[in-house]
């Protein structure tokens, strides 16, 4: 379970690198949607090593809410472009 901690972490520290030094506003949002994905996973991971099935429910709502997020992204910069 540690390794699988680590790795999580060596992700967020990916997508952190990749919000910052992105060169466009695509490689920002994919970090973003990569952030929620890995919260959803570190919540699926305190779930099974604490045993509270309420961190599951958290989880999954953490993974909806990211692709809302990652679709309205996707819609504000379509319109800014547009514009």
């Amino acid at each position: 379970m540690l390794l699988l901690a680590a790795l999580l972490l060596v992700s967020i520290a990916a997508g952190v690198w990749r919000v910052l030094r992105g060169p466009t506003r695509a490689d920002r949002m994919l970090a973003v949607q990569l952030f929620g994905t890995t919260g959803a996973a570190i919540l699926l991971l305190l779930a099974q090593g604490q045993g509270q099935p309420a961190l599951i429910d958290a989880a999954l709502v953490l993974a909806v809410l990211a692709a809302v997020v990652s679709a309205a992204l996707v819609q504000l910069l379509r319109g800014r472009s547009d514009a």
